[in-house]
């Protein structure tokens, strides 16, 4: 895997695809330590022989972070991929939340559409969460450049739900932490890409943050997603955008079994009727923003001694970001090591940075989002905070950094 050095810049975008750079600090000079093929450092466990390695992003060298050069007009991306793309000329993205690479290749008898296309598995980002995936994906950034990392994250001193873009102090935050503040970058790189997507994503706070005003065509029926696709490609558009969750929403709701299958399949055949509907010469591409882990009722609770070191709490079950007084970082890290070693990774927020976890740059400001030290299980588990929650208890989940939550389809075929 090819490596790259922090740069010293980030872009701005503007329309027509121009970028404006913005000087910001280099992070450091240090190799990445680790790929998702090559060997990993060692992260300190009393059981340092059951720790298996985490999977970091794979950024330039297959990562969702390099599949939109590839697809935008007079655009070709420089990542390798597992499949080559953009060689059409008319083409579109079809992201299916929360359909990971491995729990694609357990349900290939289920899948023969998506089974027959071309192509291979590529990393998403860190965390492995929707918020953090999606604006990597429609702006090509890493997460430390265009600073939405996380689900739950730290801003102006609040703990802001990115999706529902609200806090327990505000619920509704759009004014008071304005989206394209906390996210100031472009989608499609200032170009104006169609995007089929949910009607009523169209105000949502996120989608101000990660699409920024970008052509919305909303639909209300999955029927309705395949048509407008294939409306927008007879009617000249050279690359449209589109987007659904059912996965990610039946994996939260029902973990693996027979209702995440049924799930599967249906989107098996949504790619299907896709691939028909679109005109000739079209380049159908699938991806997704994450996989998935299928936790039970398995909610670990803070050891009573971890819990005493914490002032707060913010990311998600399986990307816990305890947040504690600087001084006590290191203890931290220790105590959670000991209490918890055996089934998360636990890593400081400056051994992330170190290691590139969410770039070779991150960006002024956005390391204040992130919390002192994270837990990020590699077994079955989430860990519980008590003002993360929703209508129901979470059953598959995602976050952290295992195979099942790193690794997503990029898969293509031509009509």
């Amino acid at each position: 895997m090819r490596h790259y050095r922090p740069q010293t810049s980030v872009w701005r975008m503007r329309g027509g695809g121009v970028r404006d750079p913005v000087e910001v600090p280099p992070i450091h000079t240090s190799e990445p330590p680790v790929n998702h093929k090559g060997s990993h450092r060692a992260y300190p466990s009393p059981l340092v022989s059951s720790i298996p390695q985490p999977t970091l992003p794979a950024f330039g060298a297959g990562c969702i972070t390099d599949i939109m050069p590839y697809l935008l007009p007079g655009r070709r991306g420089n990542g390798p991929l597992p499949v080559e793309i953009g060689t059409a000329k008319q083409k579109v993205l079809l992201v299916l939340d929360g359909l990971g690479w491995d729990q694609l290749q357990d349900r290939q008898t289920i899948t023969p559409t998506l089974h027959a296309m071309s192509g291979g598995p590529i990393t998403t980002v860190a965390p492995s969460t929707t918020a953090t995936a999606l604006t990597s994906i429609t702006t090509s950034l890493t997460p430390g450049e265009h600073g939405v990392v996380g689900y739950r994250m730290v801003v102006d001193g609040e703990v802001l739900n990115t999706l529902r873009w609200g806090s327990a102090e505000t619920p509704d935050a759009r004014r008071q932490i304005p989206p394209d503040v906390v996210q100031p970058y472009d989608p499609f790189q200032g170009f104006d890409v169609p995007l089929v997507s949910r009607a009523d994503f169209r105000r949502s706070g996120f989608s101000a943050a990660h699409l920024r005003g970008a052509r919305l065509v909303g639909y209300r029926t999955l029927a309705t997603l395949v048509h407008e696709v294939a409306r927008l490609l007879h009617e000249g558009e050279e690359f449209v955008y589109a987007y659904y969750d059912g996965i990610d929403k039946v994996s939260h709701e029902y973990g693996f079994g027979s209702v995440f299958d049924a799930e599967v399949n249906f989107c098996d055949r949504l790619v299907s009727d896709l691939i028909a509907a679109v005109p000739s010469g079209t380049e159908v591409l699938v991806t997704a923003d994450h996989g998935q882990v299928d936790c039970g009722n398995n909610v670990v609770h803070l050891h009573e001694d971890v819990a005493s070191m914490v002032t707060g709490l913010s990311g998600e079950g399986r990307f816990r970001w305890l947040h504690c007084d600087p001084a006590q970082t290191d203890d931290l890290v220790s105590e959670a090591t000991d209490r918890h070693g055996d089934s998360a990774w636990v890593v400081s927020r400056q051994q992330m940075i170190d290691e590139q976890w969410f770039g070779p740059v991150v960006r002024r400001g956005v390391e204040d989002r992130l919390g002192d030290v994270a837990l990020c299980p590699f077994k079955p588990i989430s860990f519980f905070d008590p003002a993360d929650g929703g209508p129901f208890e979470l059953v598959g989940r995602h976050g952290s950094l295992t195979s099942a939550e790193m690794l997503v389809p990029l898969l293509r075929a031509e009509v």
